[in-house]
C-alpha cells in the first residue's frame, strides 16, 4: 500500500498540495489523519483546524508524500466520507476595494494577512498565502479574490 518507511523522498519525487478537508459529524472522532501518516506514509502540516465532537469538522492542511501514496491517501479520505477540496488557485487582494476593516486577519491561518500597527493598515503577503480561501468568504468588501491556476485543475 504505502512506500516503505526507508524509502528516501526527494523534491523530485515528492508531491504536495494544499487541501481543505470537511468531516461529517459521524466520522469526526475517527483517526483519519493518523491513518494518512501510518498507512500511506504521508506528511502533513495543519494550518487551521476546527473539529468538534458530534459536529462537522474542517481542516486546512498541506499534504505531501510520494505521488502514488498521495493518490491512495486521497482515495482513502474520500472513501471514508471526507469531502476533499484542492486549492487550485491563488488569492489576491484588490487594493481599491479593501477598506481596511481587518476581518480577514482573524481567519488567516498562515499570517499572510495581518494588521500593521499603529497605522491599523491591513497588510497582505502573498508569498505566505496558502490559498485556503477562508478570507474570500469573510471579506465584507469582497476585496479578496481567487485566480484559478488552470494547471492545477
Amino acid at each position: 500500500m504505502a512506500a516503505t518507511y526507508g524509502q528516501r523522498l526527494t523534491e523530485e519525487n515528492m508531491h504536495a498540495e494544499m487541501l481543505i478537508l470537511r468531516f461529517p459529524k459521524k466520522i469526526v472522532d475517527q483517526p483519519i489523519i493518523y491513518r494518512l501518516v501510518k498507512d500511506y506514509d504521508l506528511e502533513f502540516n495543519l494550518l487551521k483546524a476546527n473539529i468538534t465532537p458530534q459536529r462537522e469538522g474542517i481542516i486546512v492542511m498541506e499534504l505531501k508524500g510520494h505521488p502514488k501514496n498521495f493518490r491512495q491517501g486521497l482515495r482513502y479520505l474520500k472513501d471514508a466520507g471526507v469531502q476533499v477540496k484542492r486549492m487550485a488557485g491563488e488569492v489576491r487582494r484588490n487594493e481599491e476595494r479593501c477598506y481596511q476593516c481587518g476581518t480577514c486577519t482573524a481567519l488567516c491561518p498562515t499570517g499572510a494577512l495581518w494588521i500593521k500597527r499603529p497605522e491599523m493598515e491591513v497588510c497582505f503577503e502573498a508569498e505566505k498565502c496558502s490559498a485556503c480561501e477562508l478570507c474570500v468568504s469573510i471579506c465584507p468588501a469582497r476585496a479578496m479574490e481567487v485566480r484559478l491556476n488552470r494547471q492545477a485543475v
